[in-house]
């Protein structure tokens, strides 16, 4: 029969800036693409993609910048082919797992950060 994989997105904030994909279902074998959007404005152009095991601690996965090619985001050790993620705008940003396996079960969620590269000059 045929293999389902579940994904529980949560949100990383309060839930009143940041929604994402409530609940998926996919197939074994197939790819899953979650979307995460923000209303915090522009200068939260950093996006953070983090995944739960059952029993396990956090994890993040990727880390996001706006204006990078989809291939330049930083997935430190998780860089095998086996994420990625996009980053259209400042606002929005997709997280894909591919080659479904039964492992990938978990819980997934976006956060966004601020940053600005005056903030250390400011006194």
């Amino acid at each position: 029969g045929l293999k389902y994989i579940f994904f529980w997105i949560v949100d990383g904030t309060d839930g009143s800036d940041v929604q994402q994909t409530p609940i998926l279902w996919e197939m074994e074998g197939r790819s899953t693409t979650m979307q995460c959007k923000h209303t915090k404005g522009a200068g939260y152009n950093q996006m953070y993609w983090y995944r739960q095991k059952p029993g396990e601690t956090m994890e993040l996965i990727v880390f996001t910048v706006m204006n990078k090619k989809d291939d330049e985001h930083d997935f430190g050790d998780f860089k095998t082919g086996k994420f990625s993620a996009s980053r259209p705008d400042g606002d929005s940003g997709t997280f894909t797992v591919n080659n479904l396996e039964p492992e990938d079960k978990g819980l997934y969620f976006c956060a966004v950060s601020q940053h600005s590269e005056t903030d250390t000059a400011e006194s």
